[in-house]
């Protein structure tokens, strides 16, 4: 195949042969998931895909199965660069099979709190965990030719009012906790995109912040590649050209429309060498993407998933070595020959709980369930019970796996209906097969649709008991849902607002039914894309007649039990059994994007069955599964602890592999996990109040406010047992070595790791530095470097290599805006987490410096 033109040409004299109307189609999109074509000039477009955990394609609404990878903070606990960078690597051939040659992830924001709604997205409380982390990923993603899109560019760090919230924050906090992340990924892998925050910072939002786009990340910190907004995170036309956003997402554009960039052009709030800057830039982000990759961008634009026994296998591996265990009284874990007969129950464990939900969220190509795992895995001398125990969903359980569409298939059909000139349907469309009650339809619609419109969806469901099952309809539009012909639930002519689809739909309004095991159902679900009419809703909250941004509608359900009822049945079997595997947490629904958590607690009777189960029987085992952390208040009570996060496809093998002792863990906790809710650093300021959220803690986030204010944690920052043990020995620390030159600083370590245990295992040597007192206040120990001692024999020791930089020493100096390092003596603590550091050296540093930049 001949070589496409567009790889060859001169950008500077492309920008000059553009129209001033396809300049300005160049600056928005015109879908969800891809830049604009000038087919004209044979410029092509380049598709984006979310997310950080898997390549979920260009379709919420039919989506290609992808590879689900665990969630950020599963990967942060492997405190495994290496690994991470692997990571990468598999999500840029996910992207490509998918058509796409740009991957709108990694998140590295910081956890100020685990009550962030998106805090599973993100690496760490820690920024240099998180900005190493970052770069990893970012290299490996990269090294297929995918570019990363580091998100979101900055203080993103919770869901409340996150459009409107000023983030309040010191420059010496901003730089040295909430930037330093995208500053490290920038410095060591060069991310080929930014996107900007949601919010603002000093009072501007972000994406029309000049100080932070042009300032910071172009001049200070030589970003070349392109800026985009987050989806409808851009406010305005001029202000966000001006101050360098290169792109509005998504499509079609609501700002950078002929009409309103004309008006500005004409009025000189926007000069045209500035629209040109903005079209070079994104042309050039194309042209680099097409190059490295012509068959994608030229390809058919068909979207595939890949499923093969290798990369299965490092799913597993990646799952498994990010599980934390968190308590193991009496060697409980792994399960041996003196267990006979094992309960399995808890609200997760035949669930389905892979990803956080909103961006992370995908239609994964297989998964493992818990139950399933355990159960299969199982020595033959093992029996495994099973019992529900207790429910914990914010919303009833899709239920794609009891129906079929009328002619028989898994599923049901959606069919698309136009409207007449009364807003009625009239004729149909097209249909589609979809596997999924879950209906999303903001990326995608057929062509031919009037204005409004209406969707159809039927099928017939099947379940396997026979009692009371309650339904549930959510939406985002208008809906309703009858059952053999009858009108079972209403949720179209008076509606509640609730946090459904980014808190653009409804409650879940419910029903309970009566159904037989066996005996099938006729559904239907009507859904319009219009609104309720104005008025009040039954809350008194005044809700307006216009249509939202996202479109989609939900249907879930179970079988309605008694939770008392459910708690004693699963005590009654934990008394005949010799262990009780508990596995709970939260789900998609309770963390994701749109929304924050309520509180630390685990949802509905979870804590009281854990409890109960513990009382029942002293070899009962917690596996939490949520992307941040949870309150424990039976810690006291169980025999072990393990936190699996979300971990992806493979959730259930690699459960079960530490439960079997096939795999020894080796994660470390990437955040403090506090007893309560008061423990937070940023506890009474994680909200917006008045349009502004007060970074009060400053810099003095997670482990360093426990450590600055004597507060002790559940477990702290770093932890993390093995089914072995590993002693620290021989810290050496290298005379800081530099000729003068801040850039060459360099202060390398060496420590000893030996495993004094049984068994092969993995540990972490972490770094923390303590500044000197001659300095400004400074957090007691600053994690500033990591190694991983990987499967170290029973026994054996190896010696590890830790080298600090520049950064290591430095704080952020407000009076000069610049960063600096104080002459003086720097003490460097190792050990296995920030409240376990057994080792310590000094490093003297002669003389200060100043820098601006990397």
């Amino acid at each position: 195949m001949a070589e496409h033109p567009f790889l060859t040409a001169d950008i500077d004299e492309l920008v000059k042969q553009l129209k001033t109307d396809e300049k300005i189609s160049l600056l928005g999109a015109p879908n969800w998931w891809n830049t604009s074509s000038i087919p004209r000039l044979n410029i092509p477009s380049v598709r984006m895909s979310d997310g950080p955990n898997g390549v979920r394609g260009s379709s919420h609404f039919v989506s290609t199965p992808a590879q689900c990878l665990p969630c950020a903070t599963s990967l942060a606990a492997t405190f495994d660069s290496d690994l991470i960078y692997q990571a990468g690597v598999l999500l840029g051939k996910e992207a490509k099979i998918k058509s796409s040659t740009v991957l709108l992830a990694p998140t590295c924001n910081i956890q100020r709190t685990p009550l962030g709604g998106r805090a599973f997205e993100s690496f760490s409380e820690d920024p240099h965990l998180s900005g190493t982390l970052a770069a990893a990923y970012v290299n490996g993603l990269q090294s297929e030719g995918v570019a990363a899109t580091i998100k979101h560019l900055v203080a993103n760090d919770q869901e409340h009012e996150r459009t409107a919230a000023d983030s309040v924050v010191s420059d010496r906090a901003l730089r040295e906790v909430y930037l330093y992340p995208f500053m490290w990924a920038q410095k060591h892998a060069k991310p080929g995109a930014y996107m900007t925050s949601y919010g603002r910072i000093k009072g501007v939002h972000c994406s029309e912040n000049r100080d932070l786009l042009d300032g910071i990340l172009r001049k200070e910190w030589g970003f070349d590649g392109m800026i985009i907004s987050d989806w409808f995170g851009t406010y305005g036309v001029d202000t966000a050209l001006n101050a360098g956003l290169d792109l509005e997402m998504p499509g079609p554009p609501r700002w950078r429309t002929p009409l309103l960039i004309m008006q500005c052009l004409s009025a000189q709030k926007l000069l045209m060498p500035t629209i040109d800057d903005r079209v070079s830039t994104i042309l050039r982000f194309v042209q680099k993407q097409a190059r490295r990759n012509p068959e994608v961008v030229f390809g058919d634009g068909v979207e595939r998933s890949r499923d093969s026994p290798e990369t299965r296998e490092f799913c597993r591996k990646l799952a498994s070595e990010g599980m934390v265990l968190l308590k193991n009284d009496n060697a409980v874990l792994p399960l041996t020959s003196s267990k006979k007969k094992i309960l399995v129950t808890g609200p997760n464990a035949q669930g389905f709980v892979i990803s956080g939900g909103g961006s992370a969220a995908l239609k994964a190509t297989y998964i493992h369930s818990p139950w399933n795992a355990i159960k299969d895995a199982a020595p033959k001398y093992l029996e495994v019970l099973y019992t529900v125990g207790c429910y914990a969903h914010k919303y009833l359980p899709t239920l794609e796996s009891k129906l079929v569409t009328p002619d028989g298939k898994p599923g049901w059909a959606c069919t698309f209906y136009d409207h007449d000139d009364k807003g009625n349907p009239q004729n149909s469309l097209d249909t589609f097969l979809l596997n999924d009650t879950r209906v999303k339809l903001n990326d995608f619609l057929p062509k031919g649709l009037t204005q409004t419109w209406t969707i159809k969806l039927r099928g017939k469901l099947t379940v396997d008991v026979t009692g009371p099952f309650e339904l549930g309809l959510t939406v985002a539009g208008r809906a309703k849902l009858w059952l053999d012909d009858k009108l079972t639930i209403d949720n179209w002519t008076k509606q509640t607002p609730g946090d459904f689809f980014y808190g653009q739909g409804t409650v879940e309004e419910k029903a309970v039914v009566d159904v037989v095991a066996g005996q099938t159902i006729d559904v239907l679900v009507e859904y319009t894309n219009t609104v309720a009419p104005d008025g009040a809703d039954e809350n008194g909250a005044q809700r307006l007649a216009q249509p939202a941004l996202m479109k989609g509608v939900r249907l879930g359900g179970a079988l309605k039990i008694n939770p008392e009822e459910a708690i004693a049945e699963a005590v009654k079997l934990a008394k005949k059994v010799d262990a009780v595997i508990v596995i709970g947490g939260l789900t998609p629904e309770w963390e994701s994007e749109g929304f924050d958590r309520p509180s630390l607690k685990m949802p509905g009777l979870q804590d009281e069955l854990i409890a109960s189960l513990a009382d029942a029987n002293p070899n009962t085992v917690a596996i939490i599964q949520a992307g941040s952390a949870v309150s424990m208040p039976w810690a006291d009570k169980v025999a072990g602890i393990l936190q699996a996060w979300y971990s992806g496809n493979e959730v259930g093998n690699a459960i079960a592999d530490i439960v079997y002792g096939t795999v020894n863990p080796g994660g470390k906790l990437p955040l403090t996990f506090p007893v309560r809710e008061e423990d937070i650093s940023a506890h009474l300021h994680d909200k917006c109040e008045n349009g502004k959220i007060h970074y009060h803690e400053d810099v003095y986030v997670g482990y360093k406010y426990n450590q600055a204010r004597g507060v002790k944690a559940l477990f702290p920052f770093g932890f993390g047992l093995s089914y072995t043990t590993f002693e620290f020995s021989g810290l050496t620390v290298a005379k800081a070595s530099f000729d003068g030159i801040v850039d060459d600083l360099k202060v390398e370590t060496q420590v000893t790791v030996r495993n004094t245990g049984g068994k092969v295992g993995s540990e972490t040597a972490q770094v923390y530095v303590s500044y000197p007192s001659q300095g400004p206040i400074s957090p007691k120990y600053q994690l500033r470097g990591y190694a991983k001692a990987r499967e170290l024999a029973a026994g054996s020791s190896t010696t590890l290599s830790i080298s600090l930089d520049k950064f290591a020493f430095a704080y952020w100096n407000e009076a000069i805006n610049q960063w600096k390092i104080t002459a003086g003596t720097y003490e460097l603590h190792v050990g296995n987490s920030s409240e376990n550091l057994v080792l310590v050296e000094k490093v003297e540093i002669p003389r200060s410096f100043t820098w601006s930049g990397l």
